[in-house]
């Protein structure tokens, strides 16, 4: 029998998945390296330079955060000769403009309003409220209104914070009505600035004031599958953060607080989050619980930032345990289509201690590294800022020194090995001298 010819079938394309990203991020290498264990191809979306010729020499598409319909046409026009099967988002910005291209590819994702009230503090503030769960007493200083009048109405302490920017960044304690004063000050200096003016939903002059809550923070990590909460990790904060910046260093899990707050956290983050209207996709949510109940102070529509996800790793509840998954490799999955259901946190401890900066200046060297690398526990010690970099503490600052990994038998031994670690490093800082223009004299 004469074989059979014909043209050969096409070759699967490979399962794509569109990534939005800053380009300053420090998730897209993670992802990128998860991505090809896993055989998944990434779409790069970031912020990149669209007049330079592919400075980062990863592909990405040109956009614009702070222009999403626009940013939205770029992406269709680029994903019609590249489709894609999955939309995810690293950071605020990102998951807004995520969230509009999902639903225009008509793929699953957090819904674009729900993305846009999870990053402006005011709008979530009233939507917790109206759904009836608890949130702190709310008023907002509009641009140009006068700190000294609101003071004398205010009951201390407060806390005064930007309507957006994350990680603490411009969060201040104010006991009295002269440090509220100078907070709102500073606030506004810090929203004047070049480098936040130009952010993408930065109201300027606007500061929120909240009364102060008294209670103990937790993280939670988790991913939202058509609406029902799957959670990855609950975060104990073991230094506390009562002001007056609010600087987080320690985040490890599992969670040492009784089961009875831990599922109250739970239900906490899971009713914040159908508040705001998110309903598909991973999430990152802060919270502090005090003595009349759990308060959810943010719920993002993203992953955990920065490299703070390295803390993370997932086995198969089937699998073999020594088979590890990190954070990234869920969540491309979980973008595929695949539930996060089977998967389960790695038995032992874990945690990350952000390193902060003691003082601002200029970083000349950081000493002690490998003494650290090599204490019990530690997994790693990661130095992010550069040599000779200006370094800005909180609450102006918006970056760490650097991030410490640990892992071990309970989370008080990762805890132990953390505050080693860190106590073993040797940070060399000169102080800052602000270059000034001098005009020079004509002759005469």
């Amino acid at each position: 029998m004469a074989a059979m010819t014909g043209t050969p079938a096409p070759m699967p394309r490979p399962r794509r998945v569109l990534l939005l990203a800053t380009t300053t991020g420090y998730q897209t290498r993670m992802f990128e390296d998860a991505a090809a264990g896993a055989g998944v191809e990434i779409v790069y979306a970031t912020d990149r330079c669209g007049h330079l010729d592919d400075p980062w020499r990863d592909g990405a598409l040109a956009v614009r955060f702070a222009e999403p319909e626009a940013s939205l046409r770029t992406i269709q026009r680029a994903l019609l000769a590249l489709p894609v099967d999955g939309v995810l988002a690293v950071g605020d910005g990102p998951a807004v403009l995520a969230a509009l291209v999902a639903r225009h590819l008509g793929l699953p994702g957090h819904e674009p309003d729900g993305a846009e009230i999870a990053r402006d503090k005011r709008r979530m503030r009233a939507r917790l409220r109206d759904a009836g769960l608890p949130v702190p007493a709310v008023t907002v200083l509009e641009a140009g209104s006068d700190a000294a009048a609101l003071a004398g109405a205010l009951r201390f302490p407060v806390v005064v914070k930007p309507t957006t920017l994350s990680g603490s960044r411009g969060v201040i304690r104010a006991d009295d009505p002269s440090s509220f004063a100078a907070a709102v000050h500073r606030i506004r200096q810090l929203l004047d600035s070049p480098g936040v003016r130009a952010s993408d939903g930065v109201e300027p002059g606007v500061v929120q004031v909240e009364s102060y809550i008294d209670g103990v923070e937790y993280a939670l990590e988790g991913v939202l599958n058509r609406g029902a909460l799957h959670v990855l990790a609950i975060f104990d904060k073991p230094d506390p953060l009562e002001g007056p910046y609010f600087e987080e260093t320690l985040y490890v899990t599992p969670s040492r607080e009784a089961r009875s707050t831990q599922h109250a956290i739970v239900s906490a983050v899971a009713s914040a989050a159908r508040a705001v209207g998110l309903s598909h996709g991973p999430i990152h949510a802060e919270c502090r619980v005090a003595a009349d109940g759990v308060y959810v102070l943010e719920v993002a529509a993203r992953p955990i930032g920065g490299l703070c996800a390295r803390a993370l790793r997932f086995v198969r509840e089937a699998g073999p345990p020594d088979a590890r998954a990190g954070l990234e490799v869920l969540l491309l999955r979980h973008a595929l289509g695949e539930p996060p259901d089977g998967w389960v946190r790695e038995p032992e401890a874990s945690g990350v201690m952000m390193i902060p900066i003691p003082r601002g200046g200029i970083l000349r060297r950081v000493e002690g590294i490998e003494a650290a690398r090599a204490l019990p526990g530690i997994d790693d010690v990661v130095i992010t800022a550069k040599t000779d970099q200006r370094l800005v503490p909180l609450p102006e600052g918006s970056s760490y020194l650097g991030f410490l990994f640990a892992h071990g038998a309970t989370p008080e031994v990762v805890e132990h090995a953390l505050r080693t670690a860190h106590a073993s490093l040797r940070f060399s800082i000169d102080p800052y001298l602000p270059v000034r223009s001098s005009q020079k004299r004509g002759a005469t």
